[in-house]
């Protein structure tokens, strides 16, 4: 197969995937997001690029926001919400932080293939992306893509969807929005 070919069948497999995730589930997330006082993101390896593309995006919309591990984070406090994008929903340093985001009583939300992880067990609202990642094949749902790329690819289309459902509901513009863009660059 040539990369046009090899294009379309990622787009069939991304266009698979995410019309198995139930729009409810974006639905709350972007409540739950609303209803935050702040937005704490999270994830390892490109699980977390995603995580931290889509705290950029909530910053946009004027939203406060911020990626977990960055030195100038804020403390996490009762009411922020702790988002966790984690393929395996066990990855350790996750585990450990949404864990202490529920003692003190955040909400928390993950993105994940597996719901009955350590994480999702532990989450307010877990959003079920149905694909194969590294250590886990999906039965269901094979991918000609290496390792978790199709997980980690679809967090980002389904976090960017939720970016323009909080939009509509704020009815913010694309304008507004990169008006708060970086512009020490």
């Amino acid at each position: 197969m040539d990369t046009s070919a090899y294009t379309a069948a990622i787009l069939a497999e991304l266009s698979r995937t995410l019309a198995e995730v139930p729009p409810e589930q974006g639905e709350e997330l972007a409540e739950m997001i609303l209803r935050a006082k702040r937005i704490f993101a999270a994830g390892a390896g490109r699980s977390g690029l995603a995580a931290r593309a889509f705290a950029m995006r909530l910053m946009h919309m004027g939203l406060s926001a911020y990626v977990c591990g960055e030195t100038a984070t804020p403390s996490l406090q009762a009411g922020d919400l702790f988002l966790a994008v984690s393929g395996s929903g066990n990855t350790a340093t996750l585990l450990c932080m949404a864990e202490k985001a529920k003692k003190l009583g955040a909400q928390l939300a993950t993105v994940t293939t597996r719901p009955d992880g350590a994480i999702g067990r532990l989450a307010d609202l877990t959003v079920r992306i149905p694909a194969p990642t590294r250590d886990r094949p999906e039965k269901d749902f094979t991918s000609i893509q290496p390792m978790g790329s199709l997980f980690e690819q679809s967090c980002q289309l389904f976090l960017d969807a939720v970016v323009l459902r909080l939009m509509e509901k704020q009815g913010s513009s694309a304008d507004e929005m990169s008006r708060r863009h970086a512009n020490l660059e």
